[in-house]
């Protein structure tokens, strides 16, 4: 057995994932046809193959802690000009998404790891594209709105196409979703997990 290389994320639902992955596509950035549109847990990361089994019994155990919770974006952000991307903003969720991205890279559990910049939830519509098309991409979707009841995350792995692809959904623990926000203002009333 060799390595090979995972990420954790929360899938964008349909029509969203699909909308925002073809208009990634429309904004010249190579990638879209091989990334499904998410938010990420844990950033690709490589390991052994045979580690697979233990990493999905602590990405269960992560699951079991945690609970649905709304999410929603809105808009867009940029990371500009420090790494050449754009994206779409978490507007609700965020703080359940930390919780989880630091539960997954636990330093007790077996995907224990740093992170190259501070975590900030986001989904990514353009990266490492002209300027010109990074500018394009964040006005053209600075009114992109969109809201799903978070249920579960999933492990993916990158194959040797570079195409990523689903391995396991894991679902939380509780089937009890709160209510979505009714305005962005109550951003900071989210329900921690």
């Amino acid at each position: 057995m060799g390595t090979v290389t995972i990420g954790v994320s929360i899938a964008v639902p349909e029509p969203h994932g699909s909308l925002l992955q073809e208009r990634r596509a429309g904004f010249g950035d190579p990638a879209a046809c091989c990334i499904p549109t998410h938010v990420t847990l844990l950033p690709p990361t490589e390991v052994e193959e045979s580690a697979l089994p233990a990493i999905e019994t602590h990405l269960v155990e992560v699951a079991a802690a945690g609970r649905p919770f709304p999410m929603r974006l809105s808009g867009t952000g940029t990371f500009r000009p420090l790494s050449p991307v754009v994206f779409v903003r978490v507007a609700e969720g965020a703080e359940a998404c930390t919780w989880l991205q630091k539960q997954v890279r636990d330093a007790s559990g077996p995907v224990a790891r740093e992170l190259q910049f501070p975590y900030h939830p986001h989904v990514t519509v353009a990266h490492g594209i002209d300027e010109a098309a990074m500018d394009h991409a964040f006005e053209a979707l600075s009114d992109f709105e969109a809201a799903w009841p978070c249920t579960e995350f999933a492990l993916y792995e990158q194959g040797a196409d570079g195409v990523w692809r689903k391995l396991r959904e894991f679902a939380f623990g509780s089937a009890v979703v709160p209510p979505q926000a009714t305005s962005p203002e109550r951003d900071t009333t989210l329900p921690a997990l």
